[in-house]
């Protein structure tokens, strides 16, 4: 293969490359593995193909650029103030914690200081693309757990910026005071930040409202200002990856966001695998075997110290445990991010070869494991449920009506997009609905008329009998997860509720066991979407030939 022209040999890497992909798809993991996987294989510690070379080099740079310039463009702070201080204070709180255990875990290990701040600082880091991506097959965006966990990874990234910042300032200082530099950095940043935010503001805006008029133009226009600005801040010194997440900010409010970000997602991840393949073709494994134990001792730490750290701080804000356990299994692992810190690192020589393999292994070993976390993440819930326990610090507390006299109507679990129509649909005929639910923001933000909403858990069997329930004549979830409603079923049975029950289901299968439990009404929003669809648009036709004839 050596002889093998440079275009044959990207043929068979890229052959290579869509069989691991495929590999991967089946086991149900991340192409991030398999891309890693490749790159070790066809560098030197492997077949040897691929050795460092500057064409490959430069599509890896390219590839972070759009990796970061599409961070950029995703960044939604609205989603940080919607799931409030948790967001801030899990995110925060857990880098902390990971940098400073980590480190001193590393220390312990017999590494010095620079290359054991660097392994904690790539701890600290989860992928928010296998996250969405994870979380989005699961249809569990949208729940608590998955709001929080978008959340604080927003404030990750916003972190990993600011590290890279710092790393490409402070780790190319010269001998020039340290004063003089800070004030450098200082005027470069705001000038940079200054010239992104007039292109905001005058310039933008106007451009993309022509430019969008061709999609295909649009495309071309994103990778180009994401590279240019990516080169502007290189050349300040910042790097290219700064200037890149920048160039995705300033088009963030824009309405063409979401157009270009899925029109750049496949060339992302394309040229990704050349910086996996970049990465790999600088590894040396020589050290493997005496790096299993270290690689075993982080992955372990990174795989059960980050969730632990996130339930706790969860728990410390008055989270439900299953909330915060769901939501902290997905810091379980490190991300691309740290990869690219780790050849950062390298590149300005404070790390070695062998550190970056030990932070590459660690990184196949917990994107792995975390995968599987995420993906039975409930019935590992359950598993641990009684130890987990011990960290609740939820209050259960007798539920408050303004007027003791009046009487509840029906009594509502879920005050989501579903549970929201159904309250105000209650309301409106004149019924009183109390709503409970386990998000304090929906709970704070309630203001329908009728609608009392109140802070709660639907698997909280003692929260239950602080409900009127001899009052409802319904009790309503609008929750689509079968364990949590035949919970709240089997403790109603257990109060002898009199009332009609309702509960919600997604699938077939969950309505068919919630109909052999005993629910009597079975709430099904996808097939009522697609009934009124339907009725919709035979509306539509009906019309339509009404106009022909």
């Amino acid at each position: 293969m050596a002889d093998l022209h440079e275009f044959a040999l990207i043929a068979v890497i890229l052959a290579i490359a869509a069989c691991a992909g495929l590999l991967a798809t089946r086991l149900r993991q991340p192409m991030i593995v398999a891309f890693i996987g490749v790159g070790i294989l066809v560098g030197p510690a492997g077949t040897g193909w691929v050795v460092a070379d500057s064409t490959i080099e430069l599509l890896a740079r390219l590839g972070i650029a759009i990796l970061l310039f599409l961070v950029g463009l995703k960044l939604d702070l609205h989603l940080i103030r919607s799931t409030g201080p948790v967001a801030l204070a899990t995110g925060l709180g857990q880098v902390l914690f990971t940098s400073v255990v980590g480190y001193l875990i590393a220390i312990a290990l017999g590494m010095d200081s620079v290359t054991a701040l660097y392994v904690a600082v790539a701890l600290t880091f989860s992928s928010t693309i296998i996250i969405v991506k994870l979380l989005s097959d699961k249809r569990e965006l949208e729940q608590l757990h998955g709001r929080i966990a978008v959340g604080f990874l927003i404030v990750q990234d916003i972190v990993v910026v600011l590290v890279m910042i710092a790393l490409n300032v402070f780790g190319r200082q010269s001998g020039d005071s340290l004063a003089l530099n800070i004030t450098l950095v200082i005027a470069k940043g705001l000038g940079l930040l200054t010239a992104v935010a007039v292109l905001m503001r005058y310039v933008l805006p106007w451009l993309l409202h022509h430019i969008a008029r061709s999609q295909e133009l649009l495309v071309l226009f994103g990778v180009s200002y994401a590279v240019s600005i990516a080169a502007v801040s290189d050349t300040l010194g910042f790097s290219s990856e700064v200037g890149a997440f920048l160039a995705g900010v300033s088009l963030a409010s824009t309405p063409y966001r979401d157009a270009l970000g899925a029109r750049l997602v496949s060339l992302r991840d394309f040229l990704l695998l050349f910086f996996f393949l970049d990465l790999g073709s600088r590894l040396e494994f020589t050290h493997a075997a005496d790096q299993i134990p270290e690689a075993a001792i982080f992955s372990l730490f990174v795989l059960i110290g980050n969730p632990l750290i996130v339930v706790l701080i969860m728990a410390a804000m008055r989270y439900p445990v299953r909330v915060g356990f769901l939501a902290g299994l997905t810091v379980a692992q490190i991300s691309e991010f740290s990869l690219i810190l780790a050849a950062l690192g390298l590149g300005l020589g404070h790390i070695s070869t062998a550190t970056v393999s030990l932070i590459t292994v660690v990184g196949l070993l917990t994107i792995g494991g975390s995968t599987y976390l995420i993906l039975y993440s409930h019935q590992l819930y359950h598993r641990l449920e009684r130890w987990l326990k011990v960290f609740e610090r939820t209050r259960t507390q007798a539920v408050d009506i303004a007027d003791e006299d009046a009487e509840v109507y029906a009594i509502l679990y879920g005050l989501g997009r579903f549970g929201r129509h159904i309250a105000d649909h209650l309301s409106r005929a004149g019924h009183s609905v109390l709503a409970v639910d386990f998000d304090p923001h929906r709970v704070g933000a309630n203001s329908r008329d009728g609608v009392t909403a109140v802070y709660g858990s639907a698997e909280d069997v003692h929260f239950l009998e602080t409900l009127p329930l001899n009052q409802a004549r319904f009790v309503i979830s609008t929750i689509p997860l079968l364990d949590t409603n035949l919970a709240l079923l089997h403790a109603l049975h257990h109060h002898q509720y009199r009332g009609h029950i309702a509960l919600t289901a997604h699938t077939v299968h969950d309505a068919e066991q919630l109909l052999a439990a005993g629910t009597e009404v079975i709430l099904e929003p996808f097939s009522l979407a697609a009934d009124a669809a339907t009725q919709a648009l035979d509306q539509l036709l009906a019309k339509d030939a009404d106009t022909d004839s």
